[in-house]
């Protein structure tokens, strides 16, 4: 089966609260995903939604098409970028906890990227847009771990 993945990801202020919104569609099945954290950035909100849309697929080798407004996200994979990190352990690499956790899922299915200009009319990244939105949003939003933890210093974007 074919799936599209529709995603976005949001901040508001960058670090600041943000959210991911995703839309899986397959024939005539349709899923809406969004969540939020209350100190992320936007980069890592693009790259949450992409995780969480493969994660949400119940079955390996599906055929998947990522559309994202996210040149951070796409050309990270189409270019080949990600797998060089990969190789050089993530070093000096922003968010590798999340491309870690992107690699482990993208690596279940047979997965292309598609780039579209946001805001600019698609209406299931802009549904995306709005999701992401929405959940950052959101009153007691959980901390984003990994990037608190860590700290700006090394994950500012």
């Amino acid at each position: 089966m074919r799936v599209t993945a529709y995603t976005d990801g949001a901040a508001s202020g960058n670090p600041g609260p943000g959210g991911y919104g995703a839309v899986l569609e397959a024939g005539k099945h349709r899923r809406e995903l969004w969540g939020g954290y209350r100190r992320t950035t936007n980069n890592r909100m693009e790259l949450m939604a992409v995780i969480v849309a493969l994660e949400a697929l119940k079955l390996p080798g599906m055929e998947v098409t990522v559309v994202s407004d996210s040149k951070y996200v796409v050309d990270a994979v189409e270019q080949g970028w990600l797998f060089d990190w990969e190789k050089k352990g993530f070093a000096k690499k922003k968010n590798p906890d999340l491309w870690k956790r992107f690699l482990a899922i993208y690596r279940q299915h047979k997965v292309r990227f598609e780039w579209i200009r946001g805001h600019n009319g698609h209406p299931q990244n802009e549904l995306c847009d709005r999701l992401a939105v929405a959940a950052r949003e959101q009153p007691g939003l959980p901390p984003d771990e990994a990037y608190e933890r860590t700290g700006e210093d090394l994950f500012s974007e």
